[in-house]
């Protein structure tokens, strides 16, 4: 355990002139300074790190040596970490890099549907992109076109792209909710009624998020692609596919309901709608059979029976 953290605490005295050239030239000319005691180290651990101290012109590994050395497990270097990043700092007074800010998950912008994008919402009447059972957006920016896709799930979320209606030979995208809580977009292809990861994938610009039990992503893929059997190409129209499910460790299961929505002609990437296909809760009063029965019983009760 010493060995690890006395490895770690070494980190500190690799150069970073390369990342502050600047700062390194202008200091060139400085004397360096050793203190007695860092505060927050152990004497030991103190003294290495003074007796390895450079002068002031370089620049120190300090919190990249601590985020490299998480993954090795080592709980005394880990402890240490924040005291030998500050130390660093103090000796020579220069502002270590930082893992760049994480950009928060823009929401979905269902205002836009059947404008400047495409939509399609499963659900309650009236829902939108953080409360209907599934939905779905499209369109074009450039040679790519991206896709936001949302459900009502923990497990994954998915849209396939199919020649007919049925599940079969399908180009799939999906947002995959995994156990360490990321949300990964894979690729797969349908084998009859399996699915099948394929490894070649052509989403990029990917994010997702998984908040208040809904999976949400966000990605892109070309318009174009070489022709393959697995990737089709997106200017040509077809039929979505809208599924979603649980996950079990990060792989995927059988979707939540026996027959998943499908829209109901083939989908252009060039034409904007906002399309409402109403859940199965919804369904019972909707078709137009339903309403003549309704119509038909109310003006059987109010005319009486001969």
């Amino acid at each position: 355990m010493t060995r690890k953290r006395n490895q770690a605490l070494k980190k500190c005295a690799r150069p970073l002139s390369d990342l502050y050239p600047r700062a390194a030239r202008s200091s060139s000319t400085r004397e360096a300074r050793r203190p007695a005691a860092i505060p927050g180290l152990p004497g030991r651990s103190a003294a290495l790190v003074a007796r390895r101290s450079p002068p002031p012109r370089q620049i120190f590994r300090g919190i990249q040596a601590c985020t490299k050395s998480q993954p090795s497990g080592d709980p005394q270097a880990l402890a240490e970490c924040p005291a030998l990043c500050s130390c660093c700092q103090s000796l020579h007074g220069y502002p270590f890099p930082t893992a760049p800010p994480v950009d928060p998950f823009a929401k979905i912008r269902v205002d836009d549907c059947g404008k400047t994008k495409g939509c399609f919402r499963y659900g309650k009447p009236g829902c939108n992109a953080e409360t209907c059972d599934y939905f779905l957006s499209y369109r074009r920016i450039g040679a790519d076109v991206e896709f936001e896709l949302s459900a009502d799930t923990d497990g994954w979320v998915a849209v396939g792209f199919s020649s007919d209606k049925k599940m079969g030979g399908d180009d799939v995208m999906a947002c995959v909710h995994d156990d360490n809580g990321r949300v990964r977009i894979q690729h797969f292809y349908n084998v009859g009624q399996w699915a099948k990861e394929i490894q070649r994938n052509p989403a990029r610009d990917e994010e997702g998020v998984f908040e208040n039990n809904r999976v949400t992503c966000r990605f892109k893929r070309p318009v174009y692609v070489p022709r393959e059997e697995t990737i089709v190409d997106l200017h040509l129209s077809w039929y979505y596919l809208f599924a979603w499910g649980p996950a079990i460790q990060g792989s995927i299961t059988r979707h939540d309901i026996d027959s998943p929505p499908v829209s109901e002609r083939v989908v252009s990437i060039y034409k904007y709608e906002d399309i409402f296909m109403p859940s199965a809760a919804y369904q019972t009063f909707s078709s137009p059979f339903c309403l003549l029965l309704i119509v038909a019983l109310t003006f059987y009760l109010l005319m009486g029976t001969p």
